[in-house]
């Protein structure tokens, strides 16, 4: 029965290793394939036949060294893979597995009760026999039995039976003295005499049986002794080791590796009556205290499981161990975490789970037992409560900077943390922020170390999730700042702040779109590498792992840089609104850019001074402006810049075209448009063209004027004039506008109203109005 119950009892467990944590199993038709794939290449290894020299000589015998190294990796790989298999098969059915093998325990339990109980039935059916057949011989002659009664007083009684006698007495004295080896060496020579006297009738039917009946007592009764001695809190290491492996040894495992898990539960209880939380305790220290204490009785327990039983009992072992960590984790999320949590205490949060994983790791590096699962999933919670409000006091704190910033970029404060790391566009240059994006951006560095360490906890998604969150609220806040921008609030992710310092001119709106940039674009997600495994890892020596966190890492921080850009995207086309609205509507609400202006001037002909209509020499005058500060605000990040000056451009060059009143009162108003008329609009056009070539103006804008100009001139045909006899020749254009634009800009002419000739936006501006003229597109 011993050894068929420890047979079955190792098939419950991996030879050699207790079995780690329960992990979840994963499904689905990608791992059915993988593992139908892994079944084929190891068919060959299953077979009966299978002689491991054959086939390496096969294999082998005409492959030169790198070949050969090439088929040990594949060896080796295939080997892993087939342990990885064995791990999930395993693992897909641990819960059933754990439950059978316990059911199979108990039941090992009660059949050794059924052999005792079927030992004493036999015993006295024995001594019954016996006693039927004295009843049956006192029926015989008087004489025969005096002659009997003198032979057996005559005869000295043998060794066997005089030990068969003692016995009792011997087995009291070893018991008394607690001599249990001796014990039960007596107890198993008993058994055998037992044995041999059945099998040669050496010893008679009555001796027998007491001498069964004895064993059967004092068997229990040492057992009940070991128990006693077992469940003693002075009993521990090598006594109790001892007192597991008597058990063992008299048949009742099941019962001993109980006592002894008992003894090791209860030890702990009394270790950890010294260890009390209070209100003035530091939770890092609670924390280390209990888990030395938690996990050095898990160890302990393990070895000694392992000393005395193997594997046989692994999946009890396991489940005994994860109920002390779980145990373990309420205790430190109730005393410890949950006051961190709802403060928002991120750092002391992640320091109590970096200590608790920490000694769990020391057990785990004996490669037997892994419980970090466990710990993870009951800490995930109170971790991702102290990060939410984490991310909380960021938004609330900005937002209180952000009500009295006067928007004036400055170097962070004296003393203030600034980044290890400057980006090659802005080698040696400390970033320049408004106050409330210095404090925002230190906030985030804080944030981002505090969340490091809890890499493990696979927290990365709902961490930069959170961010771009309170991102978007510091970028509503600018948008707030901007005046007139309240419908923007509606595009916004979450409610915003109004209460925010407005920036009133046009250099504290430029600030706030460098706020937003240079967080999006630089200072974020340099603070989020810190979420990086290789950032985590400093220098790792396996190229293979680098290769591999790098094409995990980039497209989510690509993305996430998408998103973080589409946010900064808002505050800019908000920004680019508003200046193009200040320059179509006066403050009366009249409209500067109306075809009436283009349509009257033929009816006011008298002493007309041309030169670009006053809303597209603001523009200029506006985009140049921005262009000079914007120079000094926007060092490093100059495309930035000039994407916003086209931008500025595009708005209004876009509401022009999308104006249906607009080209309604052109196309098909009671007055035409004039050649008058047509002149300024085409003067207008060719003015924005030069000003904007390369500059301010894209491509597709670039082309968007030269659709607009096809339109005016189509509709200015469509009175049946001729629009190329009517406007004067090209270089009269250039000539009015190129002397505007020096005047706004300061720039000289180089004579009196002669052309720059070797200017390349002159000649290509000249080149641009001639080819339209000539071709009717540019």
């Amino acid at each position: 029965m011993a050894s068929a119950k420890s047979s079955r009892s190792r098939a419950s467990a991996p030879s050699g290793q207790v079995a780690a944590g329960v992990p979840h199993a994963n499904g689905g038709g990608a791992g059915q394939e993988a593992g139908v794939q892994l079944a084929d290449k190891l068919k060959i290894f299953k077979t009966d036949n299978f002689d491991p020299d054959a086939y390496v000589q096969s294999k082998c015998q005409s492959m030169n060294e790198k070949e050969i190294k090439q088929l040990c990796n594949y060896l080796q790989d295939l080997k892993r893979a087939s342990a990885e298999e064995m791990r999930k098969s395993v693992y897909a059915n641990y819960a059933a597995f754990i439950r059978t093998s316990k059911e199979i325990s108990d039941l090992e339990g009660e059949l050794l009760s059924i052999k005792n109980l079927l030992g004493a039935q036999t015993g006295l059916i024995h001594g019954l026999a016996e006693g039927v057949n004295i009843d049956s011989l006192s029926a015989g002659s008087e004489s025969i039995r005096e002659n009997d009664i003198s032979n057996v007083e005559d005869r000295e009684p043998s060794d066997l039976e005089k030990w068969v006698e003692e016995f009792p007495d011997m087995l009291e004295v070893l018991l008394a003295e607690r001599r249990v080896d001796e014990a039960l060496d007596a107890l198993d020579e008993a058994e055998h005499l037992v044995i041999d006297a059945k099998q040669k009738q050496t010893v008679g039917t009555a001796e027998l049986s007491s001498l069964q009946n004895a064993i059967s007592e004092h068997r229990q009764k040492l057992a009940d002794q070991l128990a006693e001695a077992a469940c003693q809190s002075s009993t521990h290491g090598v006594e109790l080791r001892a007192a597991a492996a008597a058990l063992k040894r008299l048949g009742d495992g099941p019962r001993a590796h109980s006592l002894l898990l008992s003894a090791h539960y209860q030890r702990l209880q009394y270790n950890m009556q010294v260890i009390h939380p209070t209100s003035t305790s530091y939770g890092g220290a609670y924390t280390a205290a209990l888990s030395q204490q938690v996990f050095s009785a898990i160890g302990q327990a393990l070895n000694d499981s392992q000393s005395v039983f193997g594997d046989e009992y692994a999946s009890e072992l396991v489940i005994w161990s994860t109920k002390r960590a779980e145990a373990f984790s309420h205790l430190v999320k109730r005393h410890a975490l949950a006051s961190s949590a709802a403060a928002g205490g991120l750092r002391a949060a992640a320091e109590c789970v970096q200590i608790a994983i920490g000694h769990c790791s020391m057990l785990e590096a004996r490669g037997r037992l892994s419980l970090s699962s466990v710990l993870l999933k009951l800490f995930r919670p109170s971790v991702e409560q102290a990060l939410n409000a984490n991310l909380k006091r960021i938004e609330e704190s900005t937002a209180a900077l952000a009500a009295a910033d006067d928007w004036v970029l400055t170097y962070p404060p004296t003393g203030a943390r600034t980044s290890n790391r400057i980006s090659s566009t802005v080698v040696g240059i400390q970033p320049k922020l408004s106050s409330s994006a210095h404090r925002f951006y230190s906030m985030v560095q804080d944030f981002f170390e505090d969340v490091g360490p809890l890499l493990s906890m696979q927290l990365g998604g709902s961490t930069v999730d959170g961010l771009l969150k309170v991102f978007n609220s510091y970028i509503g806040l600018l948008i707030n700042a901007l005046p007139s921008s309240i419908e923007e609030e509606a595009n916004l992710d979450g409610p915003v702040n109004k209460l925010v310092r407005i920036a009133e001119t046009e250099t504290q709106q430029l600030g706030l779109l460098a706020n937003a940039s240079l967080l999006a674009e630089e200072l974020l997600p340099r603070a989020a590498m810190k979420l990086s495994p290789m950032y985590q890892a400093g220098g790792m020596d396996d190229s293979r792992r680098r290769g591999s966190d790098r094409n995990t890492r980039v497209p989510e921080q690509r993305e996430w840089k998408k998103k973080l850009q589409r946010s900064v995207d808002k505050l800019r086309d908000s920004f680019c609104r508003q200046h193009a609205l200040d320059l179509i509507f006066t403050e009366d609400g009249d409209n500067n850019l109306s075809a009436e202006m283009y349509i009257s001037m033929d009816l006011n002909s008298d002493e007309l001074e041309w030169a670009p209509s006053p809303i597209f020499q603001e523009l200029y005058a506006k985009l140049n402006r921005m262009a000079s500060v914007a120079s000094d605000m926007f060092v490093g990040r100059e495309r930035f810049a000039t994407l916003l000056m086209m931008r500025l451009t595009e708005t209004v060059i876009l509401w022009l075209s999308e104006d249906q009143s607009f080209w309604e009162e052109i196309e098909e108003g009671d007055r035409p448009l004039g050649p008058l008329g047509l002149q300024q609009f085409y003067l207008d056009m060719q003015f924005i063209i030069l000003f904007g070539k390369g500059r301010f103006l894209s491509r597709n804008v670039h082309q968007v004027v030269i659709d607009i100009i096809e339109r005016a001139m189509a509709a200015f045909s469509a009175t049946g004039m001729d629009p190329d006899s009517t406007l004067p020749n090209d270089d009269w254009f250039f000539e009015v506008a190129q002397e505007t634009i020096s005047r706004i800009s300061g720039r000289t002419r180089v004579g009196n109203g002669e052309r720059e000739t070797n200017s390349p936006t002159a000649s290509i501006s000249a080149q641009s109005i001639s080819s339209f003229r000539s071709h009717g597109s540019l």
